[in-house]
Parts: structure tokens; C-alpha cells; sequence
């Protein structure tokens, strides 16, 4: 369904267009000549023309909405300062990520380290330089009879 609430071109338009394509092409009507009307702007000529000259700050309703255009600056710099402060904290989790691996990785060595050095055989090795030799015989069990010692005392 077409939209019911075109208007359709009238005659004098659809001239004004056939002139503007003849002047385009290059081919000028008999009727008209090419330098009898002056070229309309377009709208993004008229835009850019009054963004470049300014013009566009004083303009009523350029003033109406600079509130927003400020509100949205101010979103811009808190978005990119989220973004900066992101950054920052990626960067100190993979430090810290790499001290814990790093800790992990001197614990193991230092306990490995230090089982070695407990061993019945290691420790022997590390106290014969004071004298102290490994006996040769077991210890012996020492028992003592409760009744024995409690009746002594009294």
C-alpha cells in the first residue's frame, strides 16, 4: 500500500526538477537559460556553511539545547575516564596475578628446600661436624610403676 498522505508532484515541480537535471547534465532547455537562476543550496551546504562561519552559536535554538550538549560532554569524559580506570585495574590484577604466581612458585622451592634438608640422613650429615654421631643402638624404653612412686611418697 502506498502511503496515502503523499502529495503529488505538481507540474511546476516536476519543471523545476527537469530544469535542475537538464543544468546537471549540462544540456540547458531552450526556454530557460542555465544562467538566468541561481543555484539553490542544499541543506548539509547550508549546515556545514553555518558551522564553519559560527553563525550556528547564536541561533535561538542552538542556545535552547546547549544544557544537553554539555550534559552529553560531561557523560563523554566520565566514559572515558571509566575507561582509564579500567585500564589501570587490569593492569594491577595481571601484577598482583603474576606476585601470587611468583610467591606460589618460592613457597614450593623453599618447602621441597626444606624436606630435604629434614631428613633423618641430612640432618646426621649437617651435626657430625659438631661431634654428635647417630646411635647405633635403639632407645630404650623407659616404664615406671605408678604404685611404686606414689607409695614412696607418702
Amino acid at each position: 500500500m502506498a502511503n496515502k498522505f503523499r502529495e503529488v508532484p505538481k507540474l511546476e515541480e516536476i519543471e523545476e526538477l527537469e530544469e535542475i537535471v537538464d543544468e546537471q547534465s549540462g544540456e540547458s532547455s531552450p526556454a530557460s537559460p542555465s544562467s538566468a537562476r541561481p543555484r539553490k543550496k542544499g541543506v548539509l551546504a547550508k549546515g556545514l556553511s553555518a558551522v564553519f562561519s559560527g553563525s550556528f552559536l547564536t541561533n535561538d535554538k542552538t542556545i535552547k539545547h546547549v544544557p544537553f550538549v554539555l550534559f552529553l560532554a560531561f557523560i563523554a569524559i566520565l566514559y572515558i575516564a571509566n575507561g582509564y580506570y579500567a585500564d589501570d585495574k587490569i593492569r594491577e590484577v595481571n601484577k598482583l596475578s603474576n606476585q601470587i604466581k611468583e610467591s606460589r612458585t618460592e613457597y614450593i622451592t623453599v618447602k621441597s628446600d626444606l624436606m630435604f634438608v629434614s631428613k633423618q640422613s641430612e640432618v646426621a650429615k649437617a651435626v657430625e661436624p659438631l661431634g654428635l654421631k647417630e646411635p647405633v643402638v635403639p632407645p630404650m624404653k623407659i616404664e615406671i610403676d605408678t604404685v611404686k612412686t606414689t607409695s614412696a611418697k607418702n
